[in-house]
C-alpha cells in the first residue's frame, strides 16, 4: 500500500510530532505534502528517509494549491491520501477525488467545543469542514470526546473512527540520570521543585496561569514552559510583573523525537520535572499530559480527554483542577506536600502505546482500500 498525508504545515506541533511517530511505526510506504510551513518536523521527517514535498501555499484562499495538490496526488500511484488539521482536510479530501484517489482517511486531531487549531468554530468553518468531509471515506477522532464533538456537528457516525494519539512510552521511561544531566544543563537548583508545562505557548494554553500560581508558591519552586509560539512575549512579561521572571524557564521548542536538534530533547525534559501540569481548558486528548504520565510524573491538568475517557485507576497520580492560579499553587502545594512518588508508568501510558494506536490505524486503512467499514474497536 503507498499513502500520500498532507497536512497544514510542519512546525513543531502535536498533530505534526504525532504523524512523524506515526509513519516510524506504519507499515506503509508513505510520502508526505505539506502545505505550509516546512519547519523542524520537516527536517526529521526527511532524516527518516520520507519524501516531504512543500507546496507552497500562501494563504487560506489560495485556491492555485488546489490543482498543485491533484498533479502531487496523480504522479504518486497513491492507494490512500489521509490529511491532518483543517486546512489540509478543506483541500485534500477534494484533491484525492479529483485526482482519482477513493481511499480518503482525515484525522481529526484538535476539535474542541469552541474552537478548533485556535480558530473559532464560525458556521462557515463548520459548513467548509463538512462539505469537504463527505468527500471523504471516513474520519478518525483521536479520543471518544472527539468523536461525540464530530457528530454533533453532523458528521454521520458510521463514517467516524476511533483511533487514539500513540507514544512510544520507552522514549519517556524515567531515567534518574538523564533527569540530573538536564537539570544541571537548565541550570536549576539541585533542590528545586520543578513544575512542567508543554505545548504551544498560545492563550488557549492558559500558561499565564502557571505564572501566577508559582508567585504563590515558596522560592524553591520554578516553572518549565516546553514550546514556542506567539504569548512567549506576554508570558514573559507576567513572569516579570509577577516577580518570579527569574523562575520560570523557556525552552522553546522541542522534537518529541530526536533529530539532532540542540539541547535537551522532550523526554529529558520530562525527566527534569518534578509535576507535569495542564491548565488549558479544552484540549482534543492531551498527549502532553499522557506523555508525563509515561514518565511517571504526577499530573494536574484542567482538560484531558485521554485520561477522562478511561477508568480512573488507570492514570494513577493525575487530577483534575478547576479554577485559576491560586487553585493550581494550592493542588501543586498538595502534591509537594504529598512527597515524591515511583516514576513508573502510569497504565494509561501503556494503553496509548504508538504500536496499538498504528495497528487500529492499518484497520482504518484496509476497510478504506476496500470500500468497507471498519469494525468496532476493542
Amino acid at each position: 500500500m503507498r499513502a500520500l498525508h498532507i497536512i497544514t504545515g510542519l512546525g513543531v506541533g502535536g498533530a505534526e510530532q504525532q504523524l512523524r511517530l506515526l509513519l516510524r511505526h506504519l507499515p506503509v510506504d508513505c510520502d508526505v505534502v505539506t502545505l505550509t510551513n516546512p519547519g523542524p518536523v520537516a527536517e526529521g521527517l526527511g532524516a527518516d528517509g520520507v519524501r516531504v514535498v512543500h507546496l507552497g501555499m500562501r494563504g487560506n484562499r489560495d485556491l492555485a494549491a488546489l490543482p498543485r495538490l491533484v498533479k502531487v496526488i496523480r504522479s504518486g500511484g497513491y492507494d490512500l491520501v489521509h490529511t491532518h488539521l483543517y486546512r489540509a482536510c478543506v483541500y485534500g479530501r477534494p484533491a484525492a477525488r479529483a485526482a482519482g484517489v477513493r481511499a480518503v482517511v482525515a484525522t481529526e486531531h484538535s476539535l474542541g467545543d469552541s474552537q478548533m487549531e485556535g480558530r473559532r468554530l464560525t458556521a462557515g468553518v463548520r459548513a467548509l469542514y463538512l462539505a469537504s468531509e463527505r468527500l471523504g471515506s471516513s474520519t478518525v477522532a483521536v479520543s471518544p470526546t472527539v468523536a461525540d464533538r464530530l457528530r454533533r456537528w453532523g458528521v454521520p457516525a458510521p463514517r467516524i473512527e476511533v483511533v487514539p494519539n500513540g507514544i512510544d512510552v520507552e522514549r519517556f521511561r524515567f531515567d534518574p540520570e538523564r533527569r540530573e544531566r538536564t537539570r544541571r544543563r537548565l541550570g536549576l537548583p539541585r533542590d528545586a521543585f520543578v513544575v512542567g508545562g508543554v505545548g504551544r505557548l498560545a492563550r488557549g494554553k492558559r500558561f499565564d496561569v502557571l505564572v501566577r500560581a508559582l508567585a504563590r508558591l515558596p522560592e524553591d519552586h520554578w516553572l518549565l514552559l516546553v514550546g514556542g509560539g506567539p504569548e512567549e512575549h506576554v508570558l514573559r512579561r507576567t513572569a516579570g510583573e509577577a516577580g518570579v521572571a527569574g523562575r520560570v524557564l523557556f525552552t522553546g521548542e522541542r522534537p518529541a523525537v530526536p533529530d539532532g536538534s540542540p539541547g535537551p530533547d522532550l523526554p529529558s525534559l520530562t525527566s527534569a520535572m518534578d509535576l507535569f501540569t495542564s491548565p488549558s481548558a479544552e484540549e482534543a486528548f492531551g498527549l502532553a499530559a499522557v506523555e508525563a504520565l509515561a514518565s511517571g510524573l504526577p499530573v494536574l491538568y484542567a482538560s484531558c480527554p485521554a485520561i477522562e475517557d478511561l477508568p480512573p485507576a488507570a492514570s494513577r497520580g493525575a487530577r483534575r483542577v478547576r479554577g485559576g492560579p491560586e487553585a493550581y499553587a494550592r493542588a501543586i502545594t498538595e502534591v509537594r506536600a504529598a512527597g515524591p512518588v515511583p516514576r513508573t508508568a502510569a497504565e494509561a501510558a501503556r494503553h496509548y502505546s504508538i504500536t496499538r494506536s498504528t495497528a487500529r490505524l492499518m484497520d482504518v486503512y484496509t476497510a478504506a482500500v476496500a470500500g468497507t467499514p471498519t469494525s468496532p474497536a476493542p
